[in-house]
């Protein structure tokens, strides 16, 4: 597609950088250093064992479990002129990304079992006004796991 018309191109231009700025305020929920493998360097170095962060739900992950993917998404769909390359790259991009939530996903579970009820509760990517993690969802999630226990 190709998009000349300025009101059109101004709205694609807009939904890319709302892209960038739910990439970046996501990255910002996480430990850049742990994100980035920084953290795991340091430890290494300074002869400490590595101790992942604990698992949390707030802001942009109550909405959807992968905000930092979503972000990604709208970077490289947004865009006012979509040729057969950047089509390419963008269908090649979405296709990475869910096969690489799949591998997080089970590694997740592993390391935070309460993942699973979370991952049952929102969404993966797409947001839904119906489904969210609410305050009440963590005692519900505690009771679940003692049950299981």
């Amino acid at each position: 597609w190709s998009l000349s018309h300025s009101a059109a191109s101004t709205v694609i231009y807009a939904l890319y950088a709302l892209g960038w700025l739910v990439l970046l305020y996501a990255t910002f929920l996480v430990d850049h250093f742990d994100l980035f493998g920084l953290r795991q360097i340091w430890f290494h170095l300074r002869g400490r064992e590595y101790v992942s962060p604990t698992f949390t739900r707030r802001q942009a992950y109550q909405w959807v479990r992968h905000p930092i993917y979503l972000g990604w998404l709208i970077i490289v769909w947004a865009t006012p002129t979509m040729t057969l390359a950047h089509l390419v790259f963008a269908g090649a991009t979405t296709a990475y990304i869910f096969i690489a939530i799949v591998f997080e996903e089970r590694d997740l579970v592993d390391a935070h079992p309460e993942y699973e009820t979370y991952r049952q509760r929102v969404p993966m990517i797409f947001p839904s006004p119906r489904r969210r993690w609410r305050a009440g969802d963590d005692q519900t999630a505690a009771k679940a796991s003692e049950a299981a226990a």
